[in-house]
């Protein structure tokens, strides 16, 4: 018959005598009538039952540790307790409890000593609900890191993976395996420790309760079976391929195109699809080729994973390779990258400042140099930067610059919408031809602008890297970029609501989620009219010195760049502002679409949560077809839904380097992006804290533009969990001068969200944790 968990003390003593995998240490416990009927005898028990101190004194209170609440963490312990402390030690404990009861406990065991790691272990992800064996621990003696969320380190293997786990974690897992017989497959949570002595590691239990699951687990093997799938789908993609340069390829979530800051790790089926439709299936790679790329159409860039979407890189770094370099020569250097990146992993969000060379700078020859240890000869880096050089040139020529022609196709694209939203064009005709249109003329040049943003970005960074700027001057020149998000908070303090509405209200947080209302749609969930909105802070001007343009001069001649000092300013500025521009204007058109969806839904009795499920092929299949369209709606509701169900279910790495990492992985601490060089120290708020803002620390998921509401609010720093250091986020932080952590990463961002009070040092790129 199955154990059955009690209280903390009371599960213990069950266990004594009864586990192979691991120690309990010695305990003695008493209830609180017991203690104030007779504290000496409590007392007395001590030392003959458990030995000499130091002990540590733990709560077991009838309140924690129960089917439903946990309430880890709510009540005391402490540690290192001798005997003169004991009776005090107790007093506080039982003090902790609040209106402490009758049956309420009171834990005594000795200190283990020796400690080298220590740690929590769950039978499944709290997050999932799925059957992964996770385990949060810390090398040292201090066992209070993990549990008093002061950091650590975290691994999770899928319950039948058909791999070992480490070493360090054999005899963790098999607790855990034993727990889950000894209590009837009951969801486990355990603490555990494990001392050294004698050149013997051995392993203890401190605690064990069950776990509280929002939901029911699924079997093991159905798991199995999905991760099984992944893996060939994994392992198929990882084989060569005639039209692609490298011998293999890694998946990620943040480089190129990152879906991970743009749609999210666990996207709603219509936002995932939406984000496949308008960019990664085919508009990326059209748009790498016009510029002077490898040729990669009909390559999609973003497979997904029982509807976790992750970036091929070995497509991404192909599409970096310019077109006219030597086939071999460009297959090294893709494979040179993949190596980099593996060997490197914490960079995944920052390829293309720190891996990929996509463009020319006037530190490229320096930046090359790095590949002379990999083997790469004097004539091929001279080759490679040659190309790169007169892919350059053809960017930002003064006149015949790629760009320009882009950013005039934005004026065609409002203009058609207008067209098309003041026609009798039914609502199927409006979704398809808007959709149509943002492709043509609003994502395919935004991808080219995007790409300038970039090169922009990297020419002003070698500017600092040759010495010509400071990052002062870095910084300057940042802060005196007009983007839309500054002229939005200069509009919401100088326009009424209607007029800033009918500009600005087509902007939603989560750019592709129809379940993210609209700012026009929730206007007082974004903004509070009732206050006056921040004024910013005046940035001294941007001017450049005299020596400094002859120095300019000097370099775009040696380098061999085409324009001169005055355009290269130019296309810096105009580079960096219409990225954010292009991207405003074709969200219109998106956000018009998901509009038009809410409503056709409505009339067929489908509600926005419904249709958050459906694939917007569907639409496209409607407006093309004669068709039952209730019923086929319905359908891929219904197929969306339950293939969300199985995307809520998996967990992956964030950077997948082989196939077995989809059964077993350490979720990796990534290298945030710090913004700006200022300093704060402020409370820590979420999005729905509209009161608490002014002054706060805000932690967002992603670094979407539709947070843009966020910067009319007198807000103190900024963090995001996922975003790359030229983000939207990380430029609109950096034009306001508001000191940010963009792209923290999952393990970071938990951490930092959950505390209470947070010191941000940008310019020693460290954040602490106050409270």
């Amino acid at each position: 018959m199955p154990l059955t968990f009690t209280t903390k003390a009371g599960t213990l003593s069950l266990l004594l005598g009864k586990l192979d995998s691991a120690h309990i240490a010695p305990l003695i416990t008493f209830t609180v009538a017991t203690w104030r009927a007779d504290r000496g005898r409590c007392i007395d028990r001590v030392l003959p039952d458990i030995g000499a101190g130091p002990w540590i004194v733990r709560s077991s209170c009838q309140r924690e540790d129960r089917a439903g609440a946990s309430r880890a963490g709510e009540f005391l312990t402490l540690p290192n307790i001798y005997a003169d402390g004991l009776e005090k030690a107790i007093e506080q404990v039982i003090a902790s409890y609040g209106e402490a009861v009758a049956d309420d406990e009171v834990l005594i065991q000795p200190m283990l000593q020796n400690v080298v790691r220590s740690g929590v272990a769950f039978s499944h992800d709290p997050n999932t609900c799925a059957p992964y064996r996770v385990v949060n621990w810390a090398e040292g003696s201090d066992t209070t890191v993990v549990t008093g969320g002061m950091g650590g380190r975290t691994w999770q293997q899928a319950a039948q993976s058909p791999l070992p786990p480490p070493a360090i974690f054999v005899g963790v897992v098999t607790l855990l395996e034993e727990l889950l017989v000894l209590f009837g497959d009951i969801p486990v949570d355990c603490e555990f420790a494990v001392t050294h002595e004698k050149d013997i590691e051995t392993l203890w239990l401190l605690q064990a309760r069950s776990l509280t699951l929002p939901h029911i687990s699924l079997p093991p093997s159905v798991q199995a079976q999905r991760l099984q799938h992944i893996q060939d789908k994994i392992t198929r993609g990882m084989q060569s391929h005639p039209f692609l340069m490298g011998r293999r390829t890694v998946y990620g979530v943040m480089p190129d195109w990152n879906p991970a800051e743009i749609v999210g790790i666990r996207p709603k089926p219509l936002a995932l699809s939406l984000y496949r439709e308008l960019i990664t299936d085919t508009i990326w790679a059209y748009q790498r080729h016009n510029y002077g790329y490898r040729n990669l159409r009909s390559f999609p860039l973003m497979p997904h994973f029982f509807g976790l979407p992750y970036i091929d890189v070995r497509l991404s770094f192909n599409s970096f390779v310019p077109a006219d370099l030597n086939e071999g020569l460009a297959g090294r250097l893709v494979d040179h990258y993949i190596d980099r990146l593996l060997a490197e992993p914490m960079l995944h969000d920052k390829v293309e400042f720190e891996i990929v060379f996509s463009c020319y700078t006037l530190d490229l020859p320096q930046r090359l140099e790095r590949l002379a240890a990999a083997g790469f000869s004097v004539r091929e880096r001279g080759a490679i930067a040659d190309s790169l050089r007169q892919l350059t040139n053809r960017i930002v020529h003064p006149k015949d610059g790629l760009w320009r022609e882009d950013a005039a196709k934005l004026e065609i694209l409002n203009t058609r919408r207008k067209k098309l939203l003041a026609s009798n064009a039914d609502p199927l005709e409006l979704i398809y031809w808007l959709l149509e249109d943002a492709k043509r003329y609003g994502t395919l040049p935004f991808a080219g602008l995007a790409r300038v943003g970039f090169v922009a970005v990297q020419m002003l960074k070698s500017l600092v890297a040759v010495g010509v700027f400071s990052q002062t001057d870095y910084e300057t020149f940042l802060g005196g970029v007009s983007t839309v998000s500054g002229q939005l908070v200069r509009d919401r303090a100088n326009l009424d609501r209607s007029t800033f509405l009918s500009k600005y209200g087509h902007l939603r947080p989560g750019t592709y989620d129809i379940l993210s209302p609209r700012y026009d749609e929730a206007p007082e969930m974004y903004f509070d009219w009732s206050q006056e909105t921040p004024a910013i802070e005046p940035v001294p001007p941007f001017s450049v010195t005299l020596p400094q343009m002859r120095e300019v001069v000097k370099l775009l001649e040696t380098h061999g760049l085409q324009p001169n000092p005055v355009s290269l300013f130019d296309f810096l500025q105009a580079g960096i502002e219409l990225r954010e521009f292009s991207k405003f204007h074709f969200t219109h058109n998106l956000s018009d679409v998901l509009a038009l969806i809410t409503e056709y839904g409505a009339q067929w009795g489908f509600t926005r949560e419904d249709l958050a499920y459906c694939d917007i092929a569907v639409f496209k299949e409607l407006h093309v077809a004669a068709a039952d369209t209730r019923d086929v709606l319905f359908r891929s509701i219904e197929q969306g839904k339950a293939r969300y169900a199985e995307t809520l279910k998996i967990s992956l790495p964030p950077l997948i380097s082989k196939p077995t990492d989809v059964w077993a992985f350490e979720w990796p601490e990534t290298e945030p992006n710090f913004i700006t060089q200022k300093q704060v120290t402020a409370p820590v708020v979420g999005l729905n804290e509209l009161e608490r803002l002014q002054g706060a620390i805000v932690c967002i998921p992603n670094a979407d533009p539709g947070f843009d509401w966020l910067f009319s609010h007198p807000i103190a720093g900024l963090i995001t969990a996922w975003g790359g250091a030229n983000s939207h986020m990380a430029i609109r932080s950096g034009e306001l001068g508001l000191p940010a952590v963009i792209g923290a990463g999952e393990v970071l961002y938990r951490r930092w969200s959950c505390s209470h009070r947070l010191h941000l040092d940008c310019v020693g790129r460290r954040v602490e944790i106050l409270t």
